[in-house]
């Protein structure tokens, strides 16, 4: 069965460059590699995708994990990739990380996605439009509250 998992996010305090959601797509990222999974950071355009891109390479080496922009690195593609709307590898991955405003095109080929739902009610109201496409497609949904960094 496929399945989204909301992280309810209950502040919006910025970690350096990054917004909170951003920062927490970073935590969680790195925590999926950790177990093993390649992953999409779904951004929602490209100079998103290199705020990320910045913190991933600022990080200490122990809290390195190998990433790319999507179109950029090795041919198969680095465990965790950076894409935005228009560039997007179709290299196999575990699991979709969106950041994206609106539900991205090809994020229903994925059997696990994860999403966020920020504090500002104006992007609280998009996450919960996400949510509602996310149901009517048949994906079981939970939400949880981020882990604790």
């Amino acid at each position: 069965m496929k399945q989204a998992t909301f992280y309810l996010l209950e502040h919006n305090q910025s970690a350096g460059i990054l917004n909170a959601h951003e920062s927490m797509a970073c935590i969680v990222a790195t925590e999926c590699w950790r177990s093993g999974k390649r992953l999409i950071i779904a951004c929602d355009n490209k100079e998103q995708a290199c705020r990320l891109d910045e913190e991933l390479w600022q990080r200490e080496p122990y809290a390195f994990i190998p990433h790319n922009l999507s179109g950029e690195g090795p041919h198969s593609g680095a465990p965790v990739e950076l894409s935005w709307p228009g560039q997007y590898s179709n290299t196999s991955r575990d699991l979709l990380i969106t950041l994206q405003l609106q539900v991205a095109d090809f994020s229903l080929i994925f059997n696990q996605i994860i999403d966020f739902v920020p504090y500002e009610n104006t992007l609280k109201q998009l996450a919960r439009n996400r949510y509602k496409v996310y149901r009517n497609v048949g994906f079981h949904l939970t939400t949880k509250k981020p882990p604790l960094h």
